[in-house]
């Protein structure tokens, strides 16, 4: 993953509510929910989702699927693992030390389910 979008992954998820429909969309799973279903749930207006769901999509982290009338969005599992690891390239002066829960779901070789180093522990 290149530095710039990273940078624009990261500046997505830091407004609070692209962050909170970001969280309901990685909850939904693999099958997303339907727009309204994500404003209803966190209180947004249709404008207002639109325009977060529109910036989410943008910078790659969401994804939207059309059934019928109704679009589908879901959270893009592969860009978010892909900004996880660009976070943690290096970590722990190179050495393997992401946490159990993240490294159940990464295909990453580096992935260790043990933590290499002190103080990078979830517990």
């Amino acid at each position: 993953m290149e530095t710039l979008s990273a940078a624009e992954s990261l500046a997505a998820l830091g407004h609070e509510t692209r962050l909170a429909i970001f969280r309901a969309l990685v909850q939904a799973g693999p099958e997303g929910l339907k727009a309204g279903a994500v404003g209803e749930a966190l209180g947004l207006a249709p404008a207002t989702l639109s325009f977060h769901l529109a910036h989410l999509s943008r910078v790659g982290l969401i994804r939207g699927r059309q059934e019928s009338r109704f679009i589908f969005y879901s959270a893009d599992y592969s860009a978010m693992g892909e900004l996880i690891a660009f976070l943690t390239d290096n970590c722990c002066q190179g050495k393997a030390c992401l946490p159990n829960a993240v490294c159940a779901e990464n295909p990453d070789p580096r992935c260790n389910p043990e933590p290499a180093c002190e103080g990078n522990s979830r517990d």
